[in-house]
Formats: C-alpha cells, structure tokens, sequence
C-alpha cells in the first residue's frame, strides 16, 4: 500500500515566499510519493473575527493556488474542508481524548489570544480539528511549516491515545520539515516569520507581487553589519536572504555564499530579487489562467471533495464504531 500524505493550508491572507517556501512547493514534492491529500482548511480560518466575503475570495484564492504551484488534480486529491463534513464529527469524537491541559499548552493559543479582545473557544480547540483532518486518512507523512510541529505532535498522542484507548484505528503520523527555507523570516524583521499574517508589509514578498514590487523589497531588505555573505547565528538578515536564494534557485548554502564572496550587500540583495521574481513568473501565470476560468476550478475542488469524502468514511466509521456509538442500520 502506498504512503499517505496529508496537510492543510487556511486561507486567511494572500499567498507569500514564506508559505510556497514551507508549503506549496513541498506539496508539489510529496504528491510524487503516494496518495496526497491537500486540503483548504476554512474551518480553521473562522476561529478568529473573519471577513465572510474575504474568506470566500481567499478560499478560491488558495485553491488556485495550489494548482498553480504543481498540484495536479490527477495525483493529488485537493479540497476544502467545509465540504467534507467528516472532519468536522471526527474533531468532536477526538476531543473526548483530547485534555484540556494539551491545549492550554499550545503555543499559537497562547500567541492569538493575547492579541485579541474576544478569544473564541474554537480557538482554543482547533487543534483537534486539525488532528481529525491528519488522522482521517490515515495519513503517513505530513508536509508541514516549522511553525506547526507542536500540533503534529499534539496530533500524534491524540491517535496513540484512541488507539490505546478504543483499539487500532489510526495510523500515526510523521511530519516532514524542509531542511532549508522551512521558516523564511520578514525581510524587514529578520526576527519575524514571513507569513500570510502578522509580517510587515514591506517585508512580505507576495507571490503575485509584480517585478518591481519584489525588487523594491529586497533592496530594502535589513541586513547585518559588514558585508561578508555567510549564513551565520548572528548574522540573521543576510542568513535569511541567503535561504530565499536556495528557495529560488536550488543551489545550496555553501554555493551562494562561494558565488556571492566579495560582492557585498548591495549586489546580493539585487541577485535575490530577480532569482525570485524568475521564479514566480510562471507560478503568476499560471494562477492566472485558473482564476479566469472559475467553473473549471470549482469542478476540480468538487472532484477532489468526492474523493476525500469517500477516503475518510472508513475512519470516521470505525471511531463511531469503537466508541460505541449505535449506527443506522
């Protein structure tokens, strides 16, 4: 039987370097290696105040998306999550062996809701809805950001514990971490993820960022002091520039930073800015293409809605099953 792979993006702000580094551009890997399911999690996007009409542009937004950065409909299974009403019973059933001291301890719980007046309480429990989205299709590997380890890990004892608890049921999951380029930071916050929210706007790198929006961007990247191009602990700006360049050009560290030696800062920043903006030019495209023809984007995600819903039935039926739930006959 082949590898399962699963993992989730929220639509909850335009498309950064930052989330093709740590997510598209693994998705478009990990397809290659079994049966990928990729899905758009906009249950997850409403646990915070949201804008409805922006959830839906954006929900449209991350699909094509998807598409444009290498997903194909014929190997990957792509869908939103909202059509697929199985993730939302399994995060209910999981809670009854999730504690509430394992979610007190997330960290992003922690992080939001200091920023906010109103904390809702799904908030606080969407960790467990991500654990049923995982866990549904007995998922082998999860391609996932850096930022996200604590929630697989929450993930994986939630499906030990079932397991322990009830019999068998899940297979638990493994995450995948890309080595370079995992967390690319803000180019103005070197401190700071670059991310779809919470990074500076000057900062961000927006994958359908024209020409000269990227270039005016890394010419005002913050560096550090001196001019030498290494990738250093305390040389955190040029470090973060130096990965966005193995992003864009699959070159590694010790390459850059032999190519680059003696040039200084100025010349590398502008090297960065046109290896990147190659590098979005067909993803621009090609995305696009997609959004202009709308029905044909829908026909895909109902495509891939009806596969996932048939792959997680199984699941979803054993947990009912083994918690002892009566089932229509």
């Amino acid at each position: 039987m082949s590898k399962r792979i699963f993992s989730g993006i929220k639509p909850s702000g335009e498309s950064t370097l930052g989330n093709y580094s740590g997510g598209y551009r693994q998705y478009a890997r990990t397809q290659e290696e079994g049966e990928a399911f990729f899905c758009i999690v906009d249950l997850h996007a409403i646990t915070v105040e949201h804008d409805p009409a922006e959830l839906h542009r954006l929900t449209l937004h991350i699909a094509a998306m998807l598409f444009a950065t290498g997903l194909h409909p014929d190997r990957s299974t792509v869908f939103v999550q909202s059509h697929v009403t199985a993730h939302s019973e399994a995060a209910w059933l999981l809670g009854a062996v999730t504690s509430f001291g394992e979610l007190r301890r997330m960290t992003q719980f922690k992080e939001k809701g200091e920023q906010q007046e109103f904390v809702s309480s799904a908030l606080f429990v969407y960790p467990v809805l991500m654990a049923g989205d995982i866990l549904l299709y007995q998922t082998d590997i999860v391609p996932i950001g850096d930022d996200q380890r604590q929630h697989l890990e929450l993930t994986r004892d939630i499906a030990q514990r079932f397991n322990t608890r009830f019999g068998e049921t899940f297979t638990v999951p493994n995450g995948v971490y890309p080595e370079v380029g995992a967390r690319i930071m803000d180019l103005q916050d070197p401190e700071g993820k670059m991310g779809k929210t919470g990074s500076t706007e000057h900062g961000t790198v927006l994958i359908m960022d024209p020409p000269d929006a990227v270039r005016a961007k890394f010419k005002t990247a913050v560096t550090d002091s001196g001019r030498e191009i290494e990738h250093r602990e305390d040389k955190a700006g040029i470090s973060n520039l130096i990965e966005i360049m193995t992003v864009a050009t699959g070159e590694t560290i010790p390459e850059i930073e032999a190519r680059f030696d003696g040039q200084g800062y100025g010349a590398f920043k502008d090297a960065v800015a046109e290896a990147v903006i190659e590098l979005l030019e067909p993803i621009q495209r090609r995305y696009e293409e997609i959004r202009a023809d709308e029905p044909e984007l829908m026909r895909m995600l109902a495509h891939g809605a009806e596969k996932a819903r048939s792959a997680s039935a199984p699941t979803l039926e054993q947990m009912y099953e083994k918690m002892g739930f009566v089932r229509p006959q």
